[in-house]
């Protein structure tokens, strides 16, 4: 089944990586999972907050 899901390394101190992954952990999710669902929950109150957040186009589309 294919993804359309963007693939890109992130950078995190051990102390962050591990604090994360504890978390992950207690909601039985992927580490990745994780990360995914902490930012979609952050847009969601910014928008709330702010309105809608117009992604910027770029040439190399990130």
């Amino acid at each position: 089944m294919a993804t359309t899901k963007r693939v890109f390394t992130l950078r995190l101190t051990d102390e962050v990586f591990n604090k994360v992954g504890t978390l992950a952990t207690e909601e039985h999710r992927s580490v990745t999972n994780y990360i995914e669902f902490v930012l979609l929950k952050h847009l969601e109150d910014v928008e709330r907050e702010r309105g809608p957040i117009k992604p910027r186009e770029t040439e190399t589309g990130v």
